[in-house]
């Protein structure tokens, strides 16, 4: 009704009206504020009509005017989605995500740092510091300076929390995935170079790799491998716990030393 044409018109025709139209009612022809309502709804026409896809389901929707909820959910879609930017959903996407996940692991951070303030483990690492920096002198009164001089040692203090490690931007989700080229490329070097080194010149691990090995074959955390003391972890490199053999008598040995101890 808008564009003046029958329901069988064709691309040509529908174009024509719409021109025909543009003349009369487009803000430039007309400064009439009512034919600028006019033309933004001719302009809608005239959009959905042109394009076969929307013309096919405008002409679904007016075969079957019961369906309204079905046929106003695809006018929508057809409307705006072209209109939307799928590189734009995703950035805003991860750009939320990201936020999210950074004031969640802040949240989670802090709340295990005090935890760990409150345990006499910490209490007496924080009098052992005070003690070495003040030369054995502690009858200095609690006022504000006192309180501040706590907080800088506490700062000092290096907080290994498992679970809870201090935030940083580069494990997060949008950071992760803007790097995700440059990490698969770096992996694939990184499984060229093992299979070159290990499988084709038969080369010894280094050390480097068989403590990642040990690391891997008994499912310990990167993190918690990190805080093992040198010397258990050199026992268990030297095992050889990557060979099944190997890990299935330590696990025994373990097994029967965890009994003995009961």
């Amino acid at each position: 009704d808008l564009l003046g044409v029958s329901q069988n018109a064709n691309a040509s025709e529908i174009k024509k009206a719409y021109y025909k139209l543009s003349l009369k009612y487009h803000p430039d022809k007309n400064p009439d504020p009512e034919s600028r309502k006019l033309f933004v709804k001719i302009a809608n026409a005239y959009e959905i009509l042109k394009d076969d896809d929307t013309r096919a389901q405008y002409d679904y929707a007016i075969a079957h005017p019961e369906e309204v909820f079905y046929n106003t959910a695809r006018y929508y879609q057809a409307y705006y989605g072209h209109k939307t930017d799928p590189r734009a959903v995703l950035v805003g996407l991860l750009l939320i995500l990201s936020g999210f996940q950074y004031v969640n692991q802040w949240t989670r951070y802090n709340q295990a740092v005090e935890m760990v303030k409150k345990t006499p483990a910490y209490k007496n690492r924080l009098k052992a510091l005070e003690l070495e920096r003040s030369g054995g002198v502690t009858n200095r009164k609690k006022n504000k300076m006192g309180k501040k001089i706590d907080e800088d040692l506490s700062k000092e203090l290096d907080l290994q929390i498992k679970g809870a490690e201090k935030p940083s931007v580069w494990g997060l989700i949008g950071v992760r995935f803007v790097l995700l080229p440059y990490t698969l490329i770096k992996l694939l070097l990184w499984h060229g170079c093992w299979f070159w080194r290990y499988q084709v010149k038969k080369a010894p691990y280094t050390w480097e790799d068989a403590s990642y090995l040990t690391q891997r074959s008994l499912g310990i955390p990167a993190d918690v491998w990190l805080n093992i003391e040198e010397p258990t972890k050199e026992d268990l490199v030297r095992r050889k716990l990557w060979v099944k053999s190997n890990k299935e008598s330590y696990l025994t040995e373990m097994r029967r030393e965890s009994k003995r101890r009961r």
